[in-house]
């Protein structure tokens, strides 16, 4: 077999592969076609699908938005005719409503009439009626020959003496009627009060004696020219007094504090019996400290006492300084203890609040403990205090209010002033100076012949009852009741003092004659 040349193989090769791509080229056309066609057949029943789905959808819309149109429009129907029937029901109200205005005033149309009729009677009856009364008096003084300005005097003057017996009956019954009440329960509180709060009371004044154990102790004291005196009276702010009296020497001072510690000072030393500057330097300080502790014992004692909480360190300071401190001979911080006392229970009696009156009645007079120090009274002192250590403004006012610097508005400073009455006025609870007693007997006796028919008065039972006697002429039994209500009245306006006191009229008839 003959061989074919290179460029024939090379040239069947090309040939084979221009048919072969040729082939190829038109299956793989075929191929796309055929899937083409399958796609667009499967979009179209997609399309048809969609278009099928949205007309059923759209159906189904319609349908709900037709259901919830006349689900609206009955609901409307249904309040429209809700509305209609309450408005008719408004207007047949209304219309009733009109119709009994128009009764009430045809029927007030009636009255008004009937009335302006009455009235012109009345007025009719009136101007008849004076004319009998005129033509009357006239009559009658006639007949009795006085004027009508006589007979009325005449009148008055009889009558007055019946009203006087029947007011001084009626003043009588309503005294002991609510004399009975009152004196009951203000007995019942009082009585309580007292009764469950007992403190005891020392006679104190500015200045302490200091027994001796022989009277050659006085010259150690003075000391050599006077030394140990100087050193005594320089450290403690005291005056000692050494006189005649036997075996005694007295310390004065207006700071009761500083008189304590010159006292237990003096004390100290005494029993020591080593005096000189040195050791009366180192007494003095150690009788401070005893008596600071003993301040402070005291301050925690009358806290303690009285069940009082949250008090300020220093408040309680200056309560226990109050122990030795007095009024009238009443020690000030027993005072005020049972102030405390009383107060509480007077206001557990009346339902006010306990805590706060007690509190008041505790510190009431705390300005005593430094008034000596301070300028002013007592009480602005306290106030000024209370306010510092921040107090309670009931109890600032209860404070001030206590003596009547300012009136009282409120239960606890009323409760605070009857309390510190009650403690100062109690029998034995203070002493009084000897001329102020005679004055206010003086005065009580003179308030009484103030007034017109009394013979003479007596201040008796030590200014706690007044005897008075009166004219029998010038003054009748029955005049006595309103005598004696007028006297005690002046005297609680005019006159000041403890406890109370007891008007006793006395009227006495006496007849004389001789037999001879």
């Amino acid at each position: 077999m003959p061989t074919l040349p290179t460029f024939v193989w090379i040239l069947i090769l090309l040939i084979l592969a221009a048919v072969g791509f040729f082939f190829g080229t038109r299956y793989r056309k075929n191929v796309a076609e055929r899937e083409i066609g399958s796609a667009e057949d499967e979009a179209k029943r997609i399309i048809n699908e969609a278009i099928k789905s949205a007309e059923s959808k759209k159906r189904e819309a319609l349908v709900e938005a037709k259901e919830e149109i006349h689900k609206n429009r009955s609901e409307f129907e249904r309040e429209e005719k809700l509305r209609r029937s309450e408005v008719q029901k408004q207007e047949r109200r209304l219309q009733q409503k009109e119709e009994a205005l128009d009764r009430k005033t045809d029927a007030l149309e009636k009255k008004s009439e009937n009335l302006s009729q009455k009235i012109s009677a009345v007025e009719a009856q009136q101007a008849e009626v004076a004319l009998i009364k005129k033509s009357q008096l006239e009559m009658l003084e006639k007949i009795s020959g006085f004027t009508a300005e006589e007979a009325k005097n005449y009148l008055i003057e009889n009558v007055r003496e019946d009203v006087t017996h029947e007011m001084a009956l009626k003043v009588k019954e309503v005294e002991a009627q609510y004399k009975e009440e009152a004196d009951n329960r203000a007995r019942e509180i009082i009585t309580t009060a007292i009764q469950r709060c007992a403190a005891d009371h020392t006679s104190e004044v500015t200045v302490s004696v200091v027994p001796l154990p022989n009277d050659e102790m006085k010259g150690r004291i003075i000391g050599r020219e006077g030394r140990n005196i100087r050193s005594i009276e320089t450290m403690t702010g005291c005056d000692l007094i050494i006189d005649d009296t036997p075996e005694a020497i007295t310390v004065s001072s207006f700071d009761p504090v500083r008189r304590e510690v010159a006292r237990l000072a003096l004390e100290k030393l005494i029993q020591d019996g080593r005096i000189h500057p040195a050791r009366i330097e180192e007494m003095v300080a150690k009788s401070q400290k005893e008596v600071n502790a003993t301040i402070k014992a005291e301050g925690e004692r009358a806290v303690f006492e009285t069940n009082i909480h949250g008090l300020h360190p220093e408040l309680v300071r200056l309560l226990g300084r109050m122990r030795y401190r007095s009024s009238y001979g009443q020690n000030v911080l027993n005072h005020s203890i049972e102030v405390s006392h009383i107060a509480g229970l007077l206001a557990s009696e009346l339902g006010v609040d306990v805590a706060t009156a007690k509190r008041a009645g505790l510190l009431h007079d705390i300005g005593k403990a430094i008034d000596h120090e301070v300028e002013g009274s007592h009480v602005s002192i306290g106030v000024d205090l209370a306010r510092k250590y921040h107090e309670s403004e009931a109890v600032i006012h209860a404070i001030e209010a206590h003596h009547n610097d300012v009136e009282p508005h409120t239960a606890v400073a009323c409760l605070v002033q009857a309390a510190d009455a009650i403690s100062a006025s109690r029998p034995g609870a203070r002493r009084e100076n000897i001329e102020n007693y005679v004055k206010r007997l003086e005065k009580l006796e003179e308030v009484s012949k103030s007034f017109p028919g009394i013979a003479s008065s007596y201040a008796i039972q030590a200014g706690r009852e007044i005897r008075i006697m009166v004219k029998p002429e010038s003054v009748t039994e029955d005049q006595m009741v309103l005598l004696a209500r007028d006297i005690a009245k002046k005297i609680e306006d005019e006159l000041t003092y403890p406890g109370q006191i007891k008007v006793h009229v006395l009227r006495e008839t006496k007849v004389v004659d001789y037999a001879k």
